[in-house]
């Protein structure tokens, strides 16, 4: 066993503990600033847990997982809302925390109309997965890293779904064909990484909205709040980017949340103002969409972690779990 994976697995341990404090201690103070100060240690602990392990994708995992979702979730849970709230198990608590899943909701207007381009197969999905690695492996293309990433997510969620499937719970699907979306509001908002959109529209929007409506009205809280959960998301990319690569952020990731931000904000006033005047058929506004999200990505996003070599060691990490997978089950 390798030295990152004992390491890896050390990191698992103390976050089981850390979540078994979690489930025992705060629930019995009242919820609020008490709740808060006795979850202080576990919020600090998970800011610097990945700093103990050296590979890319332990790194990614841990810190998207626990520093940044696990964190939310129990911030949320200090004031009694969240998912963690409603779970009275230990087992439950544990996995609701530390796994990227969501109960689904029910929404019958969204079953009715919505229609699905490509079905849901994670065969399929490990298939185009892995294809991509092959393909970025003898090309180093963007396009394939890119194309890589998004399945790796997407697979990520459904072995998160697997592990829970036993427990019966239905959950939402990770992110709904984000390459079909008409808009960046629909894109960022409904179909891209849709765990994260709703922490953050919980821990981000809904505050920043609340707060403010009362000083300057609904129309610029919704501004605001749009503006400042681009603005987290940028700085939490930037802290991720700086656990895999341990370079000094340099906000181009940032910026490129925050551009997003002003574009969303844009789109949503030109569509108050125009409605229906303006819609555009997807044909049109699929491909707008998608070019935009890809050609600021190659321009902002990407770029931190090709100067750093993060693409090429990620996909080296994949090769040798992969391998080893292989030999397990051989």
């Amino acid at each position: 066993m390798g030295e990152e994976t004992q390491t890896f697995i050390k990191a698992c341990l103390i976050i089981l503990a850390s979540l078994f404090y979690s489930f025992y201690i705060p629930s019995k103070l009242p919820k609020g600033k008490l709740r808060v100060l006795s979850l202080l240690p576990i919020f600090s602990l998970f800011v610097i847990l990945p700093l103990s392990l050296t590979r890319p994708v332990p790194i990614t995992l841990i810190s998207w997982f626990i520093t940044w979702l696990a964190n939310s979730k129990l911030l949320l849970y200090a004031f009694d809302l969240g998912p963690l709230s409603a779970q009275t198990s230990l087992l439950n608590f544990v996995l609701f925390a530390a796994l990227p899943i969501k109960i689904k909701g029910k929404d019958p207007l969204h079953d009715t109309l919505h229609t699905r381009i490509l079905p849901p197969n994670n065969w399929l999905r490990s298939f185009f997965f892995a294809l991509f690695v092959v393909i970025y492996d003898r090309t180093k293309s963007w396009v394939m890293f890119g194309c890589a990433l998004f399945l790796f997510i997407d697979l990520c969620f459904a072995f998160c779904a697997f592990i829970v499937g036993p427990l019966g719970f239905e959950l939402e699907e990770p992110s709904d064909e984000p390459y079909a979306s008409s808009s960046l509001q629909d894109f960022w908002g409904r179909r891209w990484n849709r765990m994260v959109s709703d922490t953050l529209r919980h821990t981000v929007y809904k505050p920043v909205r609340i707060t403010f409506v009362h000083f300057v009205g609904l129309k610029w809280a919704q501004v605001m709040g749009t503006i400042a959960t681009f603005f987290v998301s940028g700085l939490v990319h930037e802290l991720m980017y700086f656990y895999v690569s341990r370079v000094w952020p340099t906000w181009e990731v940032t910026c490129y949340f925050l551009l997003h931000g002003v574009c969303v904000v844009l789109e949503m006033a030109v569509k108050r103002e125009l409605g229906w005047r303006l819609e555009l058929h997807w044909a049109v506004s699929g491909p707008l969409t998608v070019g935009f999200v890809l050609a600021t990505g190659y321009w902002l996003f990407f770029p931190p972690l090709w100067r750093n070599h993060i693409d090429y060691e990620s996909i080296e990490d994949i090769k040798v779990f992969a391998k080893n997978l292989k030999a397990f089950i051989i």
